[in-house]
């Protein structure tokens, strides 16, 4: 009885050096990694109460007297999204690049992850390039993308829309392979063995099996590219995210303000109907 307290004492205190230990090294690499991106408690002690200032210029000057007054009336909410028309058309913009973006993505991920998914690949080297290939599409953000194509393609949403397709094509491309390693192969040697080619057998034996799942992650990244797509804007990619630059660079504070509550509603209204039909296809797949 002795002896087995005894180990678990020394047990415990071996756990406790071995935490504090971890600890120590966490906060020696934590410390390390401020000093090499040179943060100072300084800078921030005295910036956040510039952020505080900041959010209170924003914030619209609404009065209960004139809250549902007209446009012409300062301190009504017609008065603060004055120009809601022309910023639903941005938005009505940015979802239809997240949505295009999102559609041309999920296209070539297919194509690209049955040549990435490890089982269904026609050779090692095919799905060493695609894996590669895939890694190479995520890697560079999605901005650097945005900046690229406007060089080449001019201001506008057509760079936006390639910017955030060939990062989701890395992405998902990604996620189909790992779904397509985990589907059931006595379908695929079924067909095989029968004489179809690769190209049936993965229409008929993998597609099927894993559709549902691909569906729910190209509806997830469309929730992603939709919020994407209002960032990327500000390197002149279209969209509303142009329109938040300019206010915020004009210093229009209302209008920051405005449009930044559009934008919020915007993306959860999208967010919760994606997230509804995502699961409803989840839960059909579950029960085919």
């Amino acid at each position: 009885m002795l002896r087995g307290e005894a180990a678990f004492r020394a047990a415990r205190r071996q756990r406790r050096r071995a935490t504090l230990v971890a600890l120590l090294v966490f906060g020696l690499c934590l410390t390390i990694s401020g000093m090499v991106a040179e943060v100072s408690f300084a800078t921030l002690a005295a910036g956040l109460p510039r952020i505080g200032e900041y959010f209170h210029r924003i914030l619209p000057r609404l009065r209960w007297d004139r809250l549902f007054a007209d446009s012409e009336t300062e301190g009504s909410l017609a008065f603060w999204f004055y120009r809601w028309d022309e910023w639903g058309l941005l938005l009505v913009e940015t979802a239809n690049m997240a949505a295009l973006a999102t559609l041309g993505g999920a296209a070539s991920a297919l194509v690209l992850a049955f040549l990435a998914a490890r089982n269904v690949s026609p050779s090692a080297t095919i799905y060493q390039i695609a894996r590669r290939s895939l890694e190479a599409m995520r890697t560079i953000p999605e901005i650097v993308y945005a900046l690229i194509f406007v060089w080449a393609f001019g201001v506008g949403a057509l760079a936006g829309i390639l910017a955030i397709m060939i990062h989701t094509t890395g992405a998902l491309g990604k996620l189909f392979a790992e779904v397509i390693e985990n589907a059931d192969m006595r379908p695929w040697d079924g067909l095989l063995a029968a004489g179809a080619g690769r190209a049936l057998a993965c229409r008929y034996a993998i597609l099927p099996q894993v559709a549902p799942n691909l569906i729910s992650y190209a509806l997830l990244r469309f929730e992603i590219n939709l919020r994407g797509a209002s960032v990327i804007g500000f390197v002149g990619a279209g969209g509303i995210g142009q329109e938040i630059y300019k206010v915020i660079s004009f210093n229009y504070y209302e209008e920051v303000s405005a449009i930044m509550v559009m934008v919020i509603a915007s993306v959860t209204l999208i967010d919760l109907l994606s997230e509804r039909l995502r699961r409803r296809i989840t839960e059909a797949g579950s029960s085919a």
